[in-house]
C-alpha cells in the first residue's frame, strides 16, 4: 500500500520526506534534534495510552476518543518545564485527532481541525482523505517515544518525535482486508512545528519527517 500509516504525507524521499508544502530542511539549531535512540528509547513508567483529551492550562478542548481495536501509547511524555510539557501536551493530542479523523471517517473532524491549522490543516486533510476516500480505517497500535520539545525565539515552539508504527495497521471497512506496515517503514522521526494562540493553545502549524532516522 503506497501510503504511510501516520501522517502527513503523501510521499516519502529515500532520504529526508518534507511533507508539507513549505517545509524546508533546516538551517538553525531548532530544525535539528539531539540524537535519537532506538526504539527501546524512552521510560517505561511514564507510558501513556490514548484517552480523552488532556486540558493542560485548564482551556477547553474537544474530546478524543479512540476505539479499543486502535491503541497508541506515549512513552516519557514528560517534562519537567511546564511550558515545554505544555506544547508536548497539545502536540500529543494533534496525533490522537489525526488518528481519530481517519477513524472517525471525517477529514473536517473537530479535533483534527482544532489542533491543526496553516500547512498542516491543509495537508492533514489530504491524508485524511487518503484513507477515508478508500473506505480504510486504522487498527492495532503505535507507540510515539523520544519527545523532544523546544521554544524558539521568536516564541514559536519545535516538537520532534519517534513513531514506531511496527504494529499498527489499515483495515478496509467493507472488505475486511488488512494491510500491515512494512518493518523497513516502521520507525519514522517526526518534526512539527507550533504556533500558540491567545487562549494558551498550541496549535501544529507544519509536520515534517525522516524514516529511519530513529535507528
Amino acid at each position: 500500500m503506497n501510503r504511510r500509516f501516520l501522517p502527513v504525507a503523501v510521499a516519502i524521499t529515500a532520504s529526508t520526506a518534507l511533507l508539507l508544502t513549505g517545509c524546508g530542511s533546516g538551517g538553525s539549531d531548532d530544525d535539528q534534534p539531539d540524537k535519537v535512540k532506538g526504539a527501546g528509547g524512552g521510560d517505561k513508567d511514564t507510558s501513556a495510552s490514548a484517552g480523552a483529551s488532556a486540558k493542560p492550562d485548564g482551556s477547553e478542548r474537544p474530546e478524543i476518543k479512540l476505539p479499543k481495536d486502535f491503541q497508541a501509547d506515549f512513552a516519557g511524555w514528560k517534562n519537567s518545564d511546564p511550558k515545554l510539557q505544555a506544547i508536548m501536551d497539545d502536540g500529543k493530542e494533534r496525533l490522537l485527532a489525526s488518528y481519530a479523523a481517519i477513524i472517525n471517517e471525517d477529514p473536517k473532524d473537530d479535533a483534527f481541525t482544532f489542533y491543526n491549522t496553516r500547512d498542516a490543516l491543509r495537508t492533514g486533510t489530504t491524508w485524511i482523505k487518503s484513507f477515508t476516500d478508500d473506505d480504510l480505517t486504522l487498527i492495532g497500535k503505535v507507540r510515539v517515544f523520544q519527545p523532544q520539545p523546544r521554544i524558539s525565539p521568536d516564541g514559536s515552539g519545535t516538537l520532534f518525535y519517534c513513531v514506531d508504527e511496527g504494529k499498527g495497521s489499515t483495515r478496509d471497512t467493507k472488505t475486511g482486508k488488512i494491510t500491515h506496515t512494512p518493518a523497513d517503514d516502521a520507525l519514522v522521526l517526526y518534526r512539527t512545528k507550533l504556533s500558540k494562540t491567545d487562549e494558551g493553545i498550541w496549535k501544529t502549524t507544519m509536520v515534517q519527517s525522516e524514516g529511519g532516522a530513529c535507528k
